[in-house]
């Protein structure tokens, strides 16, 4: 297997504000520069064009975290604005754009990135600047001339996306959320999914992917945002009995997915902060996870079954000898 392009950049850490988002794509990269993980090779992105931005964001918003003004604007994201916003957050969509065109040729490719989904046309919110996956999104569908999907598994909801891809014909959300933040009514080409249940939550994910594949158009590429912070240790948007192990079966389970189906997937880190029990390596290690699911080599099944009788509603470590063909049996 060729190893499959990472993109990241020191940009994407560029901004003065130290919470998570903007730090944590390095956090990454240093351990990977120390621990390795076999088939990535890290590239640095080309940074998005004004031009290419304005895809999803307003003309009036792009020179506001340019200038900072109107500072309540520029601070929408909850981040403080500093100089290097702008061009931080060109450079984070950049990783996301070069990751979908590098996914379209070798199958799939992922970005260091984090910080899209709830970032509308003409603000930023929850910790995210501006909506990478949108502007990839719109880009993409115009490349290919084919349908979209945006796999959201962040532990929040994903408005600030869907508020920036409903009127597009060829694009098309799943939304799996266990935190009501930046709720939405899902239009035509979305389903949103919110789990309150750790129990019912890769149940819900492969129901979600089982109607995509049923109902849906095939898909010329699936970007994928896959948050960490849906794990329970997790203060921002965790839910309690979600842990490492779930969070490894939904990776196995979106990646095996899509690959089974010859659907190209190019993935962001999405959400996940420290605090508490969640500290600095734990949250690495978690988002390690999508890394290393998004590398395997394996060509046989995923190794998942549903459980109906397990505490999960999957099967425990000593059972997991299935496959999605008899998960879709039992659920």
């Amino acid at each position: 297997m060729a190893a499959s392009a990472l993109y990241y950049s020191d940009k994407f850490v560029l901004a003065k504000d130290s919470f998570d988002t903007t730090r944590k794509a390095g956090w990454i990269a240093d351990s990977l520069a120390s621990h390795p993980i076999s088939n990535i090779r890290v590239l640095p992105p080309r940074a998005l064009t004004e031009a290419q931005a304005l895809r999803a964001h307003s003309p009036a918003y792009l020179a506001t975290l340019r200038t900072g003004e109107p500072r309540e604007t520029a601070t929408a994201s909850q981040l403080d604005w500093d100089a290097g916003v702008l061009t931080m957050a060109l450079h984070v969509c950049g990783g996301m754009m070069d990751a979908g065109i590098a996914a379209l040729k070798d199958g799939v490719a992922g970005t260091l990135a984090s910080g899209f989904h709830h970032a509308k046309r003409d603000r930023g919110a929850g910790f995210c600047t501006l909506n990478g996956l949108a502007i990839a999104a719109h880009a993409l569908a115009e490349q290919t001339g084919g349908h979209i999907l945006i796999l959201d598994l962040d532990a929040h909801c994903g408005g600030g996306t869907h508020s920036l891809i409903q009127a597009h014909p060829r694009l098309w959300q799943l939304d799996v959320s266990v935190s009501a933040f930046d709720d939405y009514q899902p239009g035509a080409r979305c389903l949103k999914e919110f789990v309150s249940d750790a129990r019912q939550y890769l149940r819900t994910v492969w129901r979600g992917l089982q109607m995509v594949e049923a109902e849906w158009p095939e898909f010329a590429l699936c970007l994928y945002n896959a948050g960490m912070d849906v794990h329970g240790d997790c203060k921002i948007g965790g839910l309690g009995g979600i842990d490492e192990l779930l969070i490894t079966l939904r990776e196995e389970m979106a990646f095996q997915w899509c690959k089974e189906r010859g659907i190209p997937v190019a993935y962001a880190m999405a959400g996940g902060y420290t605090g508490g029990r969640m500290t600095r390596k734990r949250l690495v290690d978690l988002h390690r996870l999508t890394l290393s699911a998004a590398t395997s080599k394996s060509d046989g099944p995923p190794v998942i079954a549903v459980n109906p009788e397990s505490k999960t509603g999957w099967s425990s470590t000593a059972e997991l000898t299935g496959s999605f063909a008899e998960a879709k049996e039992c659920s």
